[in-house]
């Protein structure tokens, strides 16, 4: 028998000091073993972070995100970088998440210090392919991502 883990504040401070102490600006907690078919995470996130839109092509990667704490912006995209549509996903507001069906362009821009998010998506684990990169953004670590993250968070001023 698996062992109960709870999605309580314990974590969520937990995720947002790792956070916050992460070059990248953000944590994963898994609630899933790696071979398990359904993938299962809080990831704790700092407005710093950089989430470049990307997609799943997969079939079976449709994915489902969830805002517990904070706020994040979602933007999605057509196949040369046109924004299609932006949305506020906040805790407790309107909008909480969203379910992405696979296929679809989109990055994140978090709007709120130690926002937490819950992700679930099929398993297994599989890094994004180049087909997946929007080759339209700057890539995590390249020059242009500052500027670029700018403009993301822009679009929720």
């Amino acid at each position: 028998m698996s062992t109960l883990r709870f999605l309580d504040q314990a974590l969520f401070i937990d995720l947002a000091e790792k956070a916050a102490a992460n070059p990248r600006g953000r944590q994963h907690h898994n609630f899933h073993q790696m071979e398990e078919p359904c993938h299962r995470m809080a990831v704790g996130m700092q407005p710093d972070t950089y989430v470049p839109p990307h997609r799943h092509l997969s079939a079976d990667k449709a994915e489902c995100l969830l805002v517990l704490k904070g706020a994040l912006g979602l933007l999605t995209f057509d196949e040369n970088g046109q924004l299609l549509e932006k949305r506020l996903m906040q805790a407790g507001g309107d909008c909480v998440g969203v379910d992405l069906p696979p296929g679809v362009f989109h990055g994140l821009v978090v709007l709120a210090p130690d926002t937490l998010m819950f992700e679930c998506k099929a398993g297994p684990y599989r890094p994004v392919s180049e087909a997946e990169i929007a080759h339209w953004a700057p890539r995590e670590g390249e020059a242009g991502v500052a500027e670029y993250q700018a403009w993301m968070r822009a679009q929720f001023d």
